[in-house]
């Protein structure tokens, strides 16, 4: 199937050709380039939600419960769920997993298993990639599960508009948590598994010891929220999760209003502009067979104390078409 009829599909709302254009553009495929230009040019208006924690917060079955009081209020719900990669294959450790495993009333649902594939920030390298086809695709919310690998997870700020991080009573103490740099990137705390012991003391710890640093500078992304909310759930028999998804449409609403909504979006793509200018720097650099003999030089240069990574840096930037020219 020609790749225009599979857009024309893609167009019209199949769901089959949605499936395939992820996995087209999730696997680099010839052209993808091309085809995600197109989508960023259509009109888009999904929001980005992404949920982190550590392992065994039962992010996933959050998901899930979120997920369908969204479904049942009419929305078009998407979840991305970030799973660990099989060193033998790359593919995700876990599989395509299906997790709605009843009709839900309401919008439609998607759900994609994504593998982070040796991606140390809790995020697959093409999740943002696969959330612009969801967005163009017409889903109202794109739901962002990260792998759970705790405090590298930092880059799914980059990626969503709303970041809640999930904990549980074990997680320790408030203290540890704020030091993990956790509220760097939340926008809302979840306290999951509240029915079991020590949900209580650390909601009220974590309450409290954000209330003590809300007047200090806190991440660019959250330094007009610095009264970060704190909510407890049970998402196994979907306690105060209607709270959880007030708490989303809420802030999401606040955002737009103060128009910090925007400028995250432009923070975003500054540095997804940015990091496609240093990869294909780096990439042409790394092609010419003069300068991978030019960067062999210098690691032997470097390694027999004559020369310095810094200097060699400098010199390999002059000798590039990006330097400036001298007149």
């Amino acid at each position: 199937m020609s790749s225009g009829t599979l857009l024309q599909r893609f167009e019209a709302g199949d769901i089959r050709a949605l499936a395939r254009i992820i996995s087209f553009v999730e696997n680099q495929e010839d052209g993808y380039r091309e085809l995600l230009s197109r989508l960023y040019r259509k009109p888009r208006h999904a929001v980005r939600i992404g949920l982190t924690g550590p392992p065994g917060a039962g992010k996933s079955t959050l998901v899930d419960s979120a997920s369908r009081k969204m479904l049942k209020a009419g929305n078009d719900v998407c979840v991305i769920a970030v799973d660990p990669s099989s060193p033998f294959t790359g593919g995700a450790l876990l599989g395509d997993r299906v997790r709605f495993k009843e009709e839900t009333q309401g919008g439609r649902h998607f759900f994609r298993s994504m593998a982070s594939r040796g991606s140390s920030g809790g995020l697959s390298g093409a999740t943002d990639n696969v959330a612009l086809v969801l967005d163009s695709f017409g889903f109202d919310f794109v739901l962002i599960e990260t792998v759970g690998v705790g405090q590298v997870e930092l880059d799914i700020v980059n990626n969503c508009d709303l970041v809640a991080v999930v904990l549980v009573p074990e997680s320790g103490d408030a203290v540890q948590t704020l030091k993990a740099g956790l509220t760097e990137i939340a926008d809302i705390f979840v306290v999951n598994k509240a029915d079991r012991s020590g949900a209580d003391r650390i909601v009220t710890d974590l309450t409290s010891m954000l209330m003590l640093r809300s007047g200090q500078k806190t991440h660019p992304t959250v330094a007009k929220n610095p009264n970060i909310p704190v909510i407890s759930t049970d998402a196994v028999h979907e306690t105060n999760l209607d709270e959880l998804v007030n708490y989303f449409d809420s802030l999401i609403a606040d955002r737009k209003e103060s128009g910090e909504f925007d400028v995250r979006r432009r923070r975003q793509v500054l540095r997804k502009v940015s990091r496609l200018l240093q990869h294909r720097f780096m990439t042409e650099t790394l092609q010419r067979s003069s300068s991978k003999a030019e960067i062999d030089r210098a690691v032997d240069s470097i390694l027999a104390g004559k020369d310095d990574p810094y200097s060699t840096a400098d010199r390999l930037f002059s000798e590039t078409n990006l330097a400036p020219q001298s007149c």
